[in-house]
């Protein structure tokens, strides 16, 4: 199954001029862990919940005032024709837990998080274990 019929459509974004405060209210209001930067339709960075505690809370970025400032702007995207193992890939071998996802012309369609590839994972077991549940026989 491609990623883009499992990724999240509705993407918090901001732009790199946006400030750190706006950043804070927007994930706290939109209840999201992150935002990713877009530059046009294409993303640039993120910014997570942690970035904004270490990289401005623990003053690890001075005067450290928007968005631009403070995201990780070595982003690892992924195409959305891609599959499942493939995300999975990609978090572990750069450890990250967010995915944006792109389209063929590096536009911003989705995001797939290591909490969505969890939960499609639960679901998929606990489907494996109904059909096993119904095929034993009773003790």
């Amino acid at each position: 199954m491609p990623i883009e019929d499992l990724a999240r459509s509705d993407v918090v974004t901001a732009s790199a001029e946006t400030s750190v405060t706006e950043l804070a209210t927007t994930m706290e209001q939109q209840n999201v862990g992150s935002i990713v930067i877009t530059e046009e339709r294409s993303p640039v960075g993120i910014v997570t919940d942690r970035d904004l505690t270490v990289r401005v809370l623990a003053g690890q970025a001075d005067q450290a005032e928007t968005a631009g400032d403070v995201m990780t702007d070595d982003l690892c995207t992924i195409d959305s024709g891609s599959g499942f193992y493939q995300a999975a890939e990609l978090m572990c071998e750069h450890g990250v837990r967010r995915l944006p996802v792109c389209d063929a012309d590096d536009e911003l369609v989705g995001i797939i998080t290591a909490d969505d590839l969890t939960e499609l994972l639960a679901d998929e077991q606990q489907q494996l274990a109904d059909v096993i549940r119904a095929q034993r026989p009773p003790y």
